[in-house]
């Protein structure tokens, strides 16, 4: 007998519908949370600094965040710890603190969200390089600040999709960004790496469409219980074995596509949401 597809049940508002005082409730809890884990691990994290170079606290109070915002984190495989080049699939800004909380990476991300209230700032203790997609003349300088980024043993982390998705499919990988690796610096690999949130509910959390970034945050804050998030490192690769950045990312994509299909159980679809979300500029397309 051929099984149905068990479909999730409603555990939190679709986009568009209101958000019921449940999920106010709920909101607001992990409001408090998040403003909890900042007092804590930011002064501990400035304190660190004072006597040792790195910090661990971003990397802490993301894995936190992470587990506020409703995601259980189990990561597969071993991601690299240094002189590292992250590039992943990207279903919604879960992804950042999932990623960060596992790896402790430094992310690219377009030049507004440094002037952002506090996104911004956490962005910088973060080590986040800031890009800029209207200067086209200053892409050599972006890429330059990259390059050092990777110098001082950061890992850095692209989302060479240019846009979120819904869990189930896999757009074709823009490479601005990886222009970092034209020619690879001395000593980076590029370690490929899979999101799986489960079933439907990378549709549900997605921020697609044209919902806004501050909608699809209450959304998934107001969210009823948690849901599972997997995170896989897959096997690294060198840069220098692949004639530029197009081809690295052709490897890269090609090393995830068949990851995320046996995830899937079935081959990735037509990504049907071709607009970008409100106010959402990909940090890919940056530069």
């Amino acid at each position: 007998m051929k099984l149905k597809p068990r479909r999730h049940r409603k555990v939190g508002p679709e986009r568009g519908e209101p958000i019921s005082w449940a999920g106010w409730m709920r909101i607001v809890l992990r409001g408090i949370g998040l403003l909890l884990a900042l007092l804590v691990c930011v002064p501990l994290h400035y304190v660190y600094r004072t006597v040792h170079y790195g910090s661990p606290f971003p990397k802490i109070f993301l894995r936190i965040a992470c587990r506020l915002c409703g995601a259980r984190l189990k990561v597969h495989g071993v991601p690299l710890k240094r002189d590292v080049f992250f590039i992943a699939n990207h279903l919604s800004w879960i992804d950042i603190l999932a990623l960060g909380g596992a790896s402790g990476t430094a992310f690219v991300a377009k030049a507004e969200l440094a002037t952002a209230p506090m996104v911004g700032w956490l962005a910088r203790i973060n080590r986040t390089v800031f890009v800029t997609r209207e200067d086209r003349m200053g892409v050599a300088d972006q890429v330059n600040r990259l390059k050092e980024a990777l110098a001082d043993n950061w890992s850095i982390t692209v989302f060479p999709e240019g846009t979120t998705t819904d869990g189930k499919s896999l757009l074709p990988f823009k490479t601005s960004m990886l222009r970092v690796l034209e020619p690879p610096p001395a000593g980076v690999l590029v370690q490929p790496v899979v999101l799986d949130y489960g079933g439907d509910i990378g549709e549900w959390l997605g921020w697609i469409g044209t919902e806004a970034g501050v909608d699809n945050a209450k959304r998934i804050l107001a969210r009823r219980g948690s849901f599972k998030l997997e995170v896989f490192f897959l096997e690294p690769f060198d840069p220098r074995d692949h004639a530029g950045r197009k081809a690295i990312a052709a490897e890269a994509r090609r090393r995830i596509l068949p990851a995320l299909e046996a995830r899937l159980g079935h081959q990735v679809r037509p990504f049907a949401h071709t607009v970008a979300p409100v106010g959402y500029a990909p940090p890919e397309q940056a530069a």
